[in-house]
Protein backbone atom coordinates (compact mmCIF):
# COMPACT_ATOMS: atom_id res chain seq x y z
CA UNK A 1 0.00 0.00 0.00
CA UNK A 2 1.52 3.35 -1.15
CA UNK A 3 1.92 6.02 1.72
CA UNK A 4 -0.11 9.52 0.38
CA UNK A 5 2.81 11.98 -0.06
CA UNK A 6 1.08 13.94 2.36
CA UNK A 7 1.62 11.85 5.35
CA UNK A 8 5.41 11.79 4.32
CA UNK A 9 5.73 15.43 4.64
CA UNK A 10 4.39 15.69 7.75
CA UNK A 11 6.29 12.66 9.26
CA UNK A 12 9.57 14.27 7.98
CA UNK A 13 8.39 17.32 9.49
CA UNK A 14 7.98 16.22 12.70
CA UNK A 15 11.59 14.45 12.70
CA UNK A 16 13.17 17.75 11.85
CA UNK A 17 10.99 19.43 14.37
CA UNK A 18 11.75 16.91 17.10
CA UNK A 19 15.77 16.91 15.83
CA UNK A 20 16.14 20.72 15.95
CA UNK A 21 13.89 21.04 19.21
CA UNK A 22 16.38 18.19 20.93
CA UNK A 23 19.32 20.72 20.18
CA UNK A 24 17.96 23.90 21.74
CA UNK A 25 19.23 23.10 25.81
CA UNK A 26 17.59 26.48 27.39
CA UNK A 27 19.29 27.80 30.99
CA UNK A 28 16.15 29.84 32.70
CA UNK A 29 16.57 32.87 34.87
CA UNK A 30 14.03 33.31 37.38
CA UNK A 31 13.86 36.57 39.82
CA UNK A 32 11.52 39.68 39.83
CA UNK A 33 11.33 41.25 36.50
CA UNK A 34 8.39 43.25 37.41
CA UNK A 35 7.10 45.07 40.58
CA UNK A 36 9.03 46.75 43.35
CA UNK A 37 11.88 44.49 43.58
CA UNK A 38 12.91 44.34 39.74
CA UNK A 39 15.61 46.57 40.30
CA UNK A 40 17.70 43.69 41.76
CA UNK A 41 15.99 41.03 39.62
CA UNK A 42 17.15 42.94 36.28
CA UNK A 43 20.76 42.70 37.25
CA UNK A 44 20.41 38.80 37.68
CA UNK A 45 18.82 38.31 34.64
CA UNK A 46 21.62 40.26 32.58
CA UNK A 47 24.22 38.77 34.44
CA UNK A 48 23.64 35.19 33.50
CA UNK A 49 22.63 36.48 29.88
CA UNK A 50 26.02 38.23 29.65
CA UNK A 51 27.19 34.46 30.55
CA UNK A 52 25.15 32.78 28.12
CA UNK A 53 25.57 34.93 25.58
CA UNK A 54 29.54 34.25 25.95
CA UNK A 55 29.03 30.47 25.86
CA UNK A 56 26.74 30.27 22.94
CA UNK A 57 29.59 30.16 20.38
CA UNK A 58 30.91 26.87 22.14
CA UNK A 59 27.46 25.34 22.04
CA UNK A 60 27.36 25.83 18.30
CA UNK A 61 30.15 24.01 18.01
CA UNK A 62 28.56 21.00 20.30
CA UNK A 63 25.65 21.13 18.16
CA UNK A 64 23.47 22.99 20.69
CA UNK A 65 21.32 25.95 20.40
CA UNK A 66 21.90 27.26 24.28
CA UNK A 67 19.29 30.06 24.81
CA UNK A 68 18.36 32.00 28.00
CA UNK A 69 15.05 31.89 29.51
CA UNK A 70 14.34 34.62 31.30
CA UNK A 71 11.24 34.40 33.86
CA UNK A 72 9.37 36.97 36.68
CA UNK A 73 8.24 35.59 39.46
CA UNK A 74 7.38 38.60 40.51
CA UNK A 75 8.96 38.19 43.92
CA UNK A 76 6.02 35.88 45.19
CA UNK A 77 5.99 32.42 46.23
CA UNK A 78 2.74 31.37 44.73
CA UNK A 79 3.90 32.82 41.54
CA UNK A 80 7.38 31.21 42.28
CA UNK A 81 5.87 28.21 42.11
CA UNK A 82 4.11 28.18 39.31
CA UNK A 83 6.92 29.30 36.69
CA UNK A 84 9.08 26.15 39.11
CA UNK A 85 6.18 24.36 37.04
CA UNK A 86 6.25 25.44 33.97
CA UNK A 87 10.01 24.78 34.01
CA UNK A 88 9.95 21.68 35.09
CA UNK A 89 7.71 20.14 32.18
CA UNK A 90 9.90 22.12 29.05
CA UNK A 91 12.22 19.70 28.39
CA UNK A 92 14.93 22.55 26.67
CA UNK A 93 15.06 23.72 30.37
CA UNK A 94 18.51 21.97 31.76
CA UNK A 95 19.09 24.40 34.77
CA UNK A 96 17.59 27.66 36.75
CA UNK A 97 19.81 30.68 37.79
CA UNK A 98 17.56 32.09 40.59
CA UNK A 99 15.80 32.74 42.65
CA UNK A 100 16.45 36.30 43.98
CA UNK A 101 13.95 35.93 47.13
CA UNK A 102 14.67 33.05 49.55
CA UNK A 103 10.79 32.48 49.94
CA UNK A 104 10.42 32.20 46.86
CA UNK A 105 13.39 29.75 45.91
CA UNK A 106 12.11 27.19 49.25
CA UNK A 107 8.70 26.21 47.44
CA UNK A 108 10.33 26.74 43.88
CA UNK A 109 12.81 24.40 44.16
CA UNK A 110 10.59 21.71 46.22
CA UNK A 111 9.20 21.59 42.45
CA UNK A 112 12.43 21.37 41.13
CA UNK A 113 13.76 18.36 43.19
CA UNK A 114 11.16 16.48 41.72
CA UNK A 115 12.23 16.81 38.49
CA UNK A 116 15.92 16.87 39.20
CA UNK A 117 16.27 20.06 37.39
CA UNK A 118 19.41 21.89 38.65
CA UNK A 119 18.98 25.41 40.60
CA UNK A 120 21.90 27.19 40.87
CA UNK A 121 21.21 30.43 43.39
CA UNK A 122 23.30 33.62 42.87
CA UNK A 123 21.12 35.15 45.89
CA UNK A 124 19.38 33.40 48.16
CA UNK A 125 21.09 33.57 51.50
CA UNK A 126 18.16 31.34 54.00
CA UNK A 127 19.93 28.41 55.40
CA UNK A 128 17.21 25.90 54.65
CA UNK A 129 17.71 26.31 50.85
CA UNK A 130 20.72 24.15 51.46
CA UNK A 131 19.89 22.71 54.79
CA UNK A 132 17.55 20.38 53.03
CA UNK A 133 20.77 18.67 50.93
CA UNK A 134 18.66 18.42 47.88
CA UNK A 135 20.92 17.01 45.11
CA UNK A 136 19.76 19.83 42.49
CA UNK A 137 20.01 23.06 44.60
CA UNK A 138 23.68 24.94 45.26
CA UNK A 139 24.28 28.64 45.49
CA UNK A 140 27.48 30.92 44.95
CA UNK A 141 26.56 33.34 47.60
CA UNK A 142 26.75 33.13 51.86
CA UNK A 143 24.17 32.55 54.00
CA UNK A 144 21.96 34.91 56.53
CA UNK A 145 23.51 32.47 59.68
CA UNK A 146 26.85 33.90 58.80
CA UNK A 147 25.87 36.82 57.58
CA UNK A 148 23.28 38.05 60.11
CA UNK A 149 25.82 37.28 62.97
CA UNK A 150 28.76 39.26 60.63
CA UNK A 151 26.39 42.08 60.82
CA UNK A 152 26.07 42.16 64.91
CA UNK A 153 29.59 41.80 65.66
CA UNK A 154 30.16 44.69 63.77
CA UNK A 155 27.64 46.53 64.97
CA UNK A 156 28.20 45.50 68.85
CA UNK A 157 31.93 45.34 68.69
CA UNK A 158 32.29 48.12 66.24
CA UNK A 159 29.87 50.52 66.22
CA UNK A 160 29.46 50.01 70.27
CA UNK A 161 25.90 49.97 69.82
CA UNK A 162 24.26 48.53 73.16
CA UNK A 163 20.35 49.39 72.43
CA UNK A 164 19.57 47.78 69.32
CA UNK A 165 15.69 48.13 67.82
CA UNK A 166 14.90 45.43 64.94
CA UNK A 167 12.03 45.67 62.68
CA UNK A 168 11.88 42.22 59.73
CA UNK A 169 9.77 41.91 56.91
CA UNK A 170 7.90 38.48 57.38
CA UNK A 171 9.55 37.06 54.43
CA UNK A 172 12.03 33.70 54.98
CA UNK A 173 14.82 35.76 54.01
CA UNK A 174 13.95 39.13 56.26
CA UNK A 175 13.02 37.32 59.48
CA UNK A 176 15.79 34.75 59.18
CA UNK A 177 18.76 37.18 58.89
CA UNK A 178 16.92 39.26 61.63
CA UNK A 179 17.06 36.70 63.73
CA UNK A 180 20.40 35.39 62.82
CA UNK A 181 21.76 39.50 63.87
CA UNK A 182 19.53 39.44 67.15
CA UNK A 183 20.91 35.91 68.43
CA UNK A 184 24.58 37.34 67.75
CA UNK A 185 24.15 40.86 69.19
CA UNK A 186 22.56 39.19 72.38
CA UNK A 187 25.21 37.20 72.62
CA UNK A 188 27.39 40.02 72.67
CA UNK A 189 25.63 41.74 75.32
CA UNK A 190 23.95 44.21 73.23
CA UNK A 191 20.13 45.17 74.86
CA UNK A 192 17.62 44.11 71.96
CA UNK A 193 14.69 46.89 72.99
CA UNK A 194 12.89 45.56 70.26
CA UNK A 195 11.90 43.22 67.76
CA UNK A 196 8.68 43.52 65.35
CA UNK A 197 7.68 42.12 62.28
CA UNK A 198 5.71 43.89 59.60
CA UNK A 199 4.42 43.50 55.60
CA UNK A 200 4.13 47.50 55.91
CA UNK A 201 5.70 49.41 53.06
CA UNK A 202 4.49 53.07 52.79
CA UNK A 203 3.83 53.92 56.13
CA UNK A 204 5.75 53.40 59.36
CA UNK A 205 4.50 55.68 61.57
CA UNK A 206 3.64 53.04 64.47
CA UNK A 207 6.94 51.64 63.97
CA UNK A 208 8.43 55.04 63.98
CA UNK A 209 7.04 55.72 67.48
CA UNK A 210 8.12 52.62 69.09
CA UNK A 211 11.67 53.39 67.65
CA UNK A 212 11.17 57.44 69.09
CA UNK A 213 10.08 55.62 72.55
CA UNK A 214 12.59 52.95 73.07
CA UNK A 215 16.02 55.38 71.88
CA UNK A 216 17.73 53.05 70.43
CA UNK A 217 21.33 53.68 68.93
CA UNK A 218 21.11 51.06 66.01
CA UNK A 219 18.03 50.29 64.19
CA UNK A 220 18.56 46.75 62.15
CA UNK A 221 16.13 46.09 59.55
CA UNK A 222 15.87 42.50 57.59
CA UNK A 223 14.14 43.10 54.63
CA UNK A 224 14.55 44.40 51.00
CA UNK A 225 15.60 47.89 49.85
CA UNK A 226 11.75 49.20 48.86
CA UNK A 227 10.65 48.88 52.20
CA UNK A 228 14.25 49.94 54.07
CA UNK A 229 14.26 53.06 51.66
CA UNK A 230 10.66 54.40 52.73
CA UNK A 231 11.53 53.46 56.24
CA UNK A 232 14.84 55.31 57.16
CA UNK A 233 13.85 58.25 55.51
CA UNK A 234 10.64 58.30 57.48
CA UNK A 235 12.99 57.62 60.70
CA UNK A 236 14.70 60.72 59.91
CA UNK A 237 12.20 63.09 59.10
CA UNK A 238 11.49 62.53 63.00
CA UNK A 239 14.66 63.08 63.83
CA UNK A 240 15.78 59.51 64.92
CA UNK A 241 19.56 60.15 64.04
CA UNK A 242 20.22 55.87 65.68
CA UNK A 243 22.22 54.07 62.69
CA UNK A 244 20.40 52.72 60.51
CA UNK A 245 21.30 48.75 58.93
CA UNK A 246 20.31 45.78 57.05
CA UNK A 247 21.48 43.01 54.98
CA UNK A 248 22.15 42.70 51.14
CA UNK A 249 18.79 43.63 50.03
CA UNK A 250 19.85 47.11 50.81
CA UNK A 251 22.60 46.46 47.57
CA UNK A 252 20.89 48.48 45.49
CA UNK A 253 20.38 52.40 43.57
CA UNK A 254 17.48 52.03 44.45
CA UNK A 255 17.66 52.20 47.71
CA UNK A 256 19.38 55.44 47.29
CA UNK A 257 16.60 56.71 45.08
CA UNK A 258 13.59 56.23 47.27
CA UNK A 259 15.37 57.05 50.86
CA UNK A 260 17.06 60.44 49.24
CA UNK A 261 19.50 62.04 51.79
CA UNK A 262 18.31 59.73 54.47
CA UNK A 263 20.39 56.89 53.00
CA UNK A 264 23.92 58.70 53.71
CA UNK A 265 25.52 57.20 56.39
CA UNK A 266 23.50 53.54 56.10
CA UNK A 267 25.69 50.17 56.66
CA UNK A 268 24.18 46.61 55.11
CA UNK A 269 26.38 43.63 55.33
CA UNK A 270 26.25 42.12 51.84
CA UNK A 271 26.92 38.76 50.36
CA UNK A 272 27.73 40.53 47.21
CA UNK A 273 30.45 42.65 47.05
CA UNK A 274 30.79 46.20 44.93
CA UNK A 275 31.92 45.38 42.01
CA UNK A 276 35.76 47.11 42.63
CA UNK A 277 36.19 44.49 45.52
CA UNK A 278 36.69 41.62 42.49
CA UNK A 279 39.71 42.43 40.23
CA UNK A 280 38.79 39.72 38.16
CA UNK A 281 35.38 41.36 37.14
CA UNK A 282 37.16 44.18 35.33
CA UNK A 283 36.47 43.31 31.93
CA UNK A 284 32.83 41.42 33.17
CA UNK A 285 32.21 45.38 34.19
CA UNK A 286 32.94 47.34 30.96
CA UNK A 287 31.70 44.72 28.63
CA UNK A 288 28.49 45.23 30.99
CA UNK A 289 28.13 48.83 31.09
CA UNK A 290 29.22 48.96 27.01
CA UNK A 291 26.52 46.14 26.13
CA UNK A 292 23.64 47.39 28.42
CA UNK A 293 24.57 51.12 28.74
CA UNK A 294 24.66 50.45 33.18
CA UNK A 295 26.87 49.43 35.29
CA UNK A 296 26.42 46.03 37.24
CA UNK A 297 25.07 46.46 40.18
CA UNK A 298 24.69 43.98 43.95
CA UNK A 299 24.32 40.15 42.22
CA UNK A 300 25.01 40.85 38.53
CA UNK A 301 28.17 39.41 38.77
CA UNK A 302 27.02 36.57 40.63
CA UNK A 303 24.08 35.82 38.36
CA UNK A 304 27.33 35.56 35.96
CA UNK A 305 28.91 33.43 37.59
CA UNK A 306 26.04 30.84 38.63
CA UNK A 307 25.55 30.72 34.58
CA UNK A 308 28.62 29.91 34.05
CA UNK A 309 28.27 27.08 36.66
CA UNK A 310 25.56 25.86 34.90
CA UNK A 311 27.41 26.14 31.48
CA UNK A 312 30.38 24.41 32.57
CA UNK A 313 28.51 21.46 33.65
CA UNK A 314 26.10 20.96 30.63
CA UNK A 315 29.71 21.10 29.02
CA UNK A 316 30.96 18.34 30.90
CA UNK A 317 28.09 16.07 30.73
CA UNK A 318 27.81 16.57 27.00
CA UNK A 319 31.03 15.08 26.83
CA UNK A 320 30.72 12.56 29.55
CA UNK A 321 27.15 11.44 27.04
CA UNK A 322 29.27 11.12 23.85
CA UNK A 323 28.43 14.46 22.94
CA UNK A 324 24.77 13.58 23.04
CA UNK A 325 22.07 15.61 25.24
CA UNK A 326 22.17 14.78 28.74
CA UNK A 327 20.20 14.31 31.13
CA UNK A 328 18.91 16.66 33.80
CA UNK A 329 19.81 14.14 36.44
CA UNK A 330 23.47 14.03 35.10
CA UNK A 331 23.69 18.40 34.86
CA UNK A 332 22.86 18.27 38.88
CA UNK A 333 25.75 15.97 39.09
CA UNK A 334 27.78 17.67 37.20
CA UNK A 335 27.25 21.09 38.92
CA UNK A 336 28.27 19.31 42.29
CA UNK A 337 31.67 18.72 40.66
CA UNK A 338 32.45 21.79 39.04
CA UNK A 339 35.89 23.68 40.73
CA UNK A 340 36.40 27.32 38.97
CA UNK A 341 37.38 30.45 39.14
CA UNK A 342 34.69 32.94 38.92
CA UNK A 343 35.01 36.35 38.88
CA UNK A 344 33.81 36.57 42.30
CA UNK A 345 36.22 34.14 43.36
CA UNK A 346 36.77 30.27 43.51
CA UNK A 347 33.73 28.41 43.09
CA UNK A 348 33.40 24.87 44.66
CA UNK A 349 31.18 23.23 46.75
CA UNK A 350 30.23 21.16 49.65
CA UNK A 351 27.63 18.03 50.18
CA UNK A 352 24.77 20.62 50.94
CA UNK A 353 25.36 22.32 48.27
CA UNK A 354 27.05 25.79 50.11
CA UNK A 355 29.71 27.66 48.35
CA UNK A 356 33.23 25.78 50.30
CA UNK A 357 33.86 29.51 51.26
CA UNK A 358 32.14 33.06 50.83
CA UNK A 359 32.99 36.81 51.84
CA UNK A 360 30.66 38.95 53.18
CA UNK A 361 30.99 42.47 53.23
CA UNK A 362 30.55 45.30 55.83
CA UNK A 363 29.51 47.98 52.89
CA UNK A 364 28.74 52.27 53.87
CA UNK A 365 26.79 54.60 51.87
CA UNK A 366 28.53 57.75 52.95
CA UNK A 367 27.02 59.83 50.98
CA UNK A 368 23.39 59.60 49.49
CA UNK A 369 25.23 57.84 46.45
CA UNK A 370 25.53 54.61 45.01
CA UNK A 371 27.51 52.23 45.28
CA UNK A 372 28.63 52.01 48.89
CA UNK A 373 32.42 51.56 50.36
CA UNK A 374 33.05 48.16 51.47
CA UNK A 375 34.79 48.61 55.34
CA UNK A 376 35.52 45.51 56.14
CA UNK A 377 35.46 41.83 54.57
CA UNK A 378 35.07 38.60 55.80
CA UNK A 379 35.57 35.08 54.60
CA UNK A 380 34.22 32.64 56.23
CA UNK A 381 33.36 28.58 55.57
CA UNK A 382 29.16 27.52 55.61
CA UNK A 383 28.34 25.84 58.72
CA UNK A 384 28.41 22.05 58.87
Amino acid sequence: MRIPSIIITLLLALTFTTRADNQVIRIATCCPLSGAQAGLGEYIKLGAQMAVEGAQPRFAELGFNLQLFPQDDQATPDVGVAVANRLVNDASVLGVVGHFNSGVAIPASEVYKDYHLAMVSPANTNPKVTDRRYANVSRICGRDDVQGPVGAEFAVNELKAQRIFIVQDKTAYGQGVAEAFRDKAKALGANIVGFTGTEEKSNFSTIVRLIQVHKPDLVYLGGIYDQAGVLVKQMREKGIEAVFMGPDAFDSSEFVKIAQDASAGTIYTTVAGPIDQFPAAKDFASNFEAQFHRAPESFAPYAYDAANVVIAALEAAIRANNGARPSRQAVCTAIRAVTMDGITGKIAFDAKGDRLTSDYYIVKLETASYPGKAIKVISSAPPQ
